[in-house]
Order: structure tokens, then sequence, then C-alpha cells
């Protein structure tokens, strides 16, 4: 139940394209990849963070 399938992606391409027109989408892509990696970053920095204080104690 939690997977998309071929055509539930497709619709929502569709969907994307009507909100956001051809020429915005890969902007938008960008967008979203550079906020996943700085999301990454940040847990790995908080991880970073909380062993650096464990050892401390």
């Amino acid at each position: 139940m939690g997977s998309l399938g071929a055509s539930e992606l497709v619709i929502i391409l569709v969907i994307l394209l009507v909100l956001f027109g051809g020429a915005k989408l890969p902007q938008l892509a960008r967008s979203l990849g550079q906020a996943q990696k700085e999301f990454k970053q940040g847990l790995r920095d908080g991880d970073d963070a909380e062993k650096g204080s464990d050892s401390s104690s």
C-alpha cells in the first residue's frame, strides 16, 4: 500500500506539469534535491554533535 506504481507517478507528474508548467519543473526538481541534500547534511551534523557530546561526558 505504501509504494507508488507507474500509473500513480505518471498522474503526479502530469499534475505537477499542469500546476508549475514545463519551464519551472527542472528548477523545482533542483530545489527539492538541494533541500534533501541540506536535510541529510543536517541529520549528519546532528549525529556528529551528539556523538561528540557523548564522549565528553
